[in-house]
């Protein structure tokens, strides 16, 4: 069974997001047989119908947060993975505060799905046979977590919205990180990731792969490809930008070498 990633947008920011300079779909996991979608911001259903990724044969859904940009297609995605609740299958996995005074998900659509899991730091779940757990919260203006996943002997970690901290580097830990970056400098001192930060998790963690993605406009004009190349000339490591439709195989991690053993 394949084991891959598939972005279905890259975009990060108000503007890029607003005028789908990239698109804002988030990821489609297929692990083992499972089908996860993570984030799925804005056109997400429209990104899956045109990769031709079947909705129905999704089993969770998860959201890292609320924003917009990875919320916006929520409910539309519950329709199409319970075939507008004729089907009532899935889960979702979301934060707490995603069910606060504004909940993202629409209260009908609880009937359609096998129930609703909230999210917590440091906690493990539970897809089929796929484990994920929310190691750490991150520093943003709303609950917030990243993903870290285990696939067999495979690990992959999302590194969700966030501000740098240095936990980041001890709690995602894996072969392969996935990096929302939004800018170049983040002058605005916001609570997201600039290009210095994820030179510093990279370097820290020293995974196999690092893919940049969730690109705001200063990276976007940058060329998200060049900045990855520098960045893979500064670490060592093998640094990719995602692009929309991009999909990644777990099973290229086996053929790299650990960036420790490389350097013997």
């Amino acid at each position: 069974m394949e084991n891959t990633i598939t972005f279905l947008g890259t975009a990060g920011a108000r503007v890029m997001v607003a005028n789908q300079i990239q698109a804002s779909g988030g990821m489609w996991l297929s692990l083992n047989g499972t089908e996860i979608l993570v984030d799925p911001g804005p056109g997400c259903i429209v990104q899956t119908t045109k990769r031709k990724l079947r909705a129905d044969k999704l089993q969770a859904i998860i959201l890292s947060h609320r924003h917009l940009d990875h919320s916006g297609d929520t409910n539309i995605m519950v329709e199409a993975m319970t075939d507008g609740g004729f089907k009532p299958h899935g889960k979702v996995f979301l934060p707490a505060d995603a069910l606060g005074p504004e909940p993202v998900l629409y209260s009908y659509l609880k009937e359609y799905i096998d129930g609703i899991e909230i999210l917590q730091e440091g906690k493990s779940y539970q897809v089929d046979g796929v484990t994920f757990s929310t190691p750490l919260r991150h520093i943003h203006p709303v609950e917030t977590y990243g993903l870290k996943f285990t696939v067999g002997n495979r690990t992959f970690s999302y590194i969700a919205d966030t501000k740098y901290f240095d936990k980041l580097i001890e709690k995602y830990q894996s072969e392969l990180i996935i990096i929302n970056v939004v800018f170049m400098e983040n002058h605005f001192k916001i609570d997201h990731l600039a290009i210095g930060d994820a030179e510093k998790i990279i370097t820290g963690i020293k995974p196999k792969v690092a893919i940049l993605t969730h690109f705001g406009m200063q990276i976007w004009k940058a060329r998200p490809w060049e900045v990855a190349e520098q960045l893979s000339q500064k670490t060592g490591i093998r640094v990719k930008a995602a692009h929309d439709g991009m999909k990644f195989d777990l099973a290229e991690l086996e053929e790299i070498k650990n960036p420790d053993e490389s350097a013997r």
